[in-house]
């Protein structure tokens, strides 16, 4: 009977053990499943077919750490992708979000940054604020509309001037229920080539370009504490979170552990990329 018995147990085990190799297997293949990651076919310095861009750099580091292939889907139009790719399952994950983005779960931030002043270097400008008289006084100023420096070159009395300059940067295409593109590597351009004097820009997006230049260029950090004509506070410093579906919060967890614990090298492309950082903490 003992021998019956022991026989027995032998087999539970093994049965067990199986199903737990089995079960381990399963698990294995679920973590080496492509992460599907929306970005955008051709919108640099972020993102672009030949994978280019900052984000797909951060993009590949991710799927590394998490050893997980990345596989991309593209996006053309950034209006539709949460909710075309995103939350239809097309894509896991969207790298660069602002933090709290209500249409998605977001990590932890991984960097903040804010809008910035281009101008040449050794230029004469005194530009400290959205106050600062040169401002009223220089001929273009390049910015891209839906911004901040749009609502704030709106309350310096500026808008109507820069009409036309502001057409011109993007052919003269009309933006009614169309999304129309702003190069920022001509924008940053413009500035080099003294065709604008200024440019109101989000610094990650024009960092690669003022790094690149032939002409010497610098970055002046726009404070955060502008205001509009009617008091309301124009913020120009944000954090840039990862997203993901609201019912992903599995590789919501994963992601945020790779931002804790790869912060380093994480910051480490950033600043590679010229991008000026600002301390999460003044937030708080």
């Amino acid at each position: 009977m003992k021998k019956f018995m022991h026989k027995n147990n032998v087999l539970v085990t093994a049965l067990c053990f199986g199903l737990g190799l089995f079960a381990a297997s399963q698990s294995n293949a679920e973590d080496k499943k492509p992460l599907k990651v929306c970005a955008a076919e051709d919108e640099m310095p972020y993102s672009n077919k030949a994978g280019e861009g900052f984000e797909n750099k951060l993009a590949v580091l991710v799927g590394k750490v998490l050893d997980r292939p990345v596989q991309y889907v593209r996006w053309t139009d950034p209006r539709y992708y949460v909710r075309d790719l995103l939350e239809k399952g097309q894509c896991d994950v969207s790298i660069g979000m602002d933090q709290g983005d209500p249409r998605v779960l977001t990590t932890k931030p991984y960097y903040r940054s804010g809008y910035v002043f281009i101008i040449k270097d050794g230029s004469n400008l005194q530009l400290d604020n959205w106050d600062s008289k040169a401002l009223r006084e220089v001929e273009r100023i390049a910015f891209e509309p839906g911004t901040p420096p749009e609502v704030m070159i709106r309350a310096i009395g500026r808008y109507n001037d820069m009409f036309n300059y502001n057409q011109e940067l993007v052919g003269f295409n009309s933006r009614r229920n169309q999304y129309v593109k702003y190069d920022k590597a001509k924008m940053v351009g413009d500035v080099a080539s003294g065709h604008a004097q200024v440019a109101a820009l989000w610094a990650p997006a024009a960092a690669r370009y003022v790094k690149e230049s032939k002409t010497s260029l610098k970055m002046i950090m726009i404070p955060d504490n502008n205001v509009r004509a009617d008091g309301e506070k124009v913020g120009h410093h944000y954090s840039t979170s990862m997203g993901v579906r609201k019912q992903d919060s599995t590789l919501l967890a994963q992601l945020n552990k790779v931002i804790e614990e790869h912060k380093d090298e994480i910051t480490k492309l950033l600043e590679e990329e010229g991008i000026p950082l600002l301390p999460e903490t003044e937030t708080k």
